[in-house]
This record gives structure tokens, sequence and C-alpha cells, in this order.
């Protein structure tokens, strides 16, 4: 019992972990983690620098004093009086969030969501033409059934469907005695 159990739980996680998401969003979180360096390490070595060359600063070191004077051991830069707000750091991290945010959105996101959309129109595409054939294929051969049933429904006595009666009533096979027919014609001129 309990092996059954560990195998049915063990091919529940494998299914869960070959699922598509779950793939994907373990490569999601790797390249994210590598691409996260890369945009840190932009934003502190050219944009705060950049930022701090129009200002006094460097960009995360911009602060506020909340209360007293802010002193900062000069070799460290930590507070050691007053209460600072590091509002840089924090400008510097959300530039930071932006910058990855549009990278993975232009460069992962939107070619993959636009390379879906082509592959489920190319799908949709290809049902619709095997829907058309299957529907077409259904018609043929209500056509042919038809076809069959109706010489057989038509002569009434279920005899031989070809028997002169083209083109006419299925009811009225047979002539009525009252009208003459052609051959049967009394000559005036005798």
């Amino acid at each position: 019992m309990s092996e059954k159990k560990n195998d049915s739980l063990l091919a529940g996680f494998k299914a869960f972990l070959t699922r598509g998401n779950v793939i994907d969003l373990a490569v999601a979180v790797v390249i994210g983690a590598a691409f996260t360096n890369i945009v840190n390490a932009v934003v502190k070595g050219v944009i705060n620098p950049l930022v701090g060359a129009f200002g006094t600063q460097d960009m995360e070191n911009y602060s506020s004093c909340l209360k007293g004077p802010c002193v900062t051991d000069p070799k460290t830069g930590e507070a050691t009086e007053g209460i600072r707000i590091l509002w840089g750091s924090v400008l510097s991290a959300t530039l930071s969030f932006l910058i990855t945010a549009a990278v993975v959105y232009f460069l992962m996101v939107l070619p993959m969501a636009k390379y879906l959309a082509k592959r489920a129109a190319m799908q949709a595409a290809a049902e619709g033409v095997q829907e058309t054939l299957e529907v077409s294929e259904l018609e043929v051969l209500k056509e042919i059934r038809d076809a069959l049933v109706s010489p057989r429904s038509g002569s009434g006595s279920g005899g031989n469907p070809v028997d002169g009666n083209r083109g006419e009533d299925p009811g009225r096979s047979h002539r009525s005695s009252a009208t003459p027919s052609a051959g049967s014609r009394p000559s005036a001129v005798a």
C-alpha cells in the first residue's frame, strides 16, 4: 500500500515538475537573478555617478534628516546622530527595478507572446481546415446516402428505380386511362 502511495506521489511530483509553467518559471528566476546583477552594476556604476556629477554626491547617498542634525562618520558613512531617510537608495532600487522590468518585458515577454499568438493562430487555422474537411466529407456522405435512399422510397413497389418516369412525380408513375397517350390517338383521317 505504501509503495503504491509513493509511486503515485512521485508520479504527481514528476508531472508537476515537467509541466511547462514550472520549467518556464525556473528559467525565468535564474535568468532574472543573473540579469538583476547586471542592472544593479549599471545603475551603481553608471547612472548613480552621472546623477552625482550633476549634484553634489552619488545618488545612493542622497538622504534627508528626520530628527535632529544628522552627523555621519566620515570613515563608514553611517549616521552617528539623528535619523536619516535614505531616499537616494530607494530611488536607485526603483530605477533598477524599472530597467529590469522593461528589459525583461521587451526582450522576453513580448517576443514570447507574439510567438505564442502566431502558434495559436496556426493551430486554429489547421483545426479550421480539418473541421472544414470533416464537414465537407460529412456533407458528401449525406448526399450519397440521400441519393441511395430516394430511389427506393420513390418507386413505392421496391422495383427498379430506372423505369422511365424520370422527372415525374413518383406518386404518379402511371398515366390515367382517361387521357389518351400520344401513340394511341385515333386518326381523324382514315
